[in-house]
């Protein structure tokens, strides 16, 4: 019974390598609330410390799109306070979209008025979960770093919300090219609160994660996009199809989407692990 189980929960994970590819998203939520002109950033500032009475609703139709895919970053979600009626956001979002696996990243804690993370939702198991604290000059961002797999064919996945000031970012970016630049199949995504040109102009970063795989995609703001501030970005070894902009979800961003390509050597060490996995069960 058990042999026939675990059988059962990996052939449940394989057919999302069968065609070699992962669908991946990265939103930032803005807490679930709908912003679609530059004064609701006033007239609806209280939703960040009060709740609202659609917020759930509005999770509901948030969590029918994310279902469409394998891997979701999230930034800017409540990780369950007075502001979100309770309701830790990542984890409810998991279990209406049907992801087996999620993780919340608290980068902000207001105790029980709010609970500022990030999150990541996946239909894989991670071999491997771990938080970093970005430095800056405030506190409050972090990244999310998820290895898929074992050994150096391994897949990294960071979700990232990095500081709004140029030195922060910096600093932060610095960070992240010191994890990335040993890594060989890597994915970053998230709300980056920079533009391609300033993510090129840091010499380190690129080093560590060449940039020019993924066209950047306008995102913000959501209801008259003008700027390239969510990214997904790949490594060399990945390839990206089907790169897309979503439709306005509420939040004064846009979700960003991409189908990633992975290379033969990347797709076994992650058969091998779902299977090892499995086999423990």
């Amino acid at each position: 019974m058990q042999t026939e189980r675990a059988s059962h929960l990996a052939e449940a994970h394989l057919p999302l390598l069968e065609g070699g590819r992962l669908r991946l998203l990265t939103f930032n939520m803005q807490v679930g609330i709908q912003t679609s002109a530059y004064h609701h950033y006033l007239t609806r500032s209280w939703q960040h410390l009060l709740p609202h009475p659609r917020r759930l609703r509005r999770l509901d139709m948030v969590s029918e799109v994310l279902g469409r895919f394998d891997m979701v970053g999230l930034q800017e979600v409540d990780g369950g306070s007075f502001r979100s009626s309770q309701v830790n956001q990542v984890e409810y979002l998991a279990t209406r979209a049907g992801f087996p696996h999620h993780y919340q990243q608290l980068n902000r804690n207001l105790g029980r008025i709010a609970q500022h993370s990030n999150g990541l939702l996946s239909r894989l198991p991670p071999s491997r979960l771990e938080e970093h604290r970005l430095p800056g000059t405030l506190p409050g961002r972090g990244a999310i770093h998820a290895r898929f797999g074992t050994g150096p064919d391994a897949l990294h996945l960071f979700v990232a919300h990095l500081a709004l000031s140029h030195r922060g970012r910096v600093r932060q970016l610095d960070y992240l090219s010191e994890l990335i630049q040993p890594l060989r199949h890597v994915v970053v995504m998230g709300d980056l609160n920079c533009t391609p040109e300033q993510l090129h102009s840091h010499s380190r970063f690129c080093a560590s994660l060449p940039l020019h795989p993924v066209r950047p995609l306008l995102s913000y703001p959501s209801w008259q996009p003008r700027r390239a501030l969510d990214h997904i970005l790949i490594s060399r070894t990945l390839r990206a199809r089907d790169v897309r902009v979503l439709d306005h979800l509420f939040s004064d961003h846009l979700p960003i989407a991409v189908d990633v390509e992975l290379p033969p050597a990347c797709r076994e060490t992650l058969r091998t692990q779902i299977a090892e996995r499995a086999a423990r069960r």
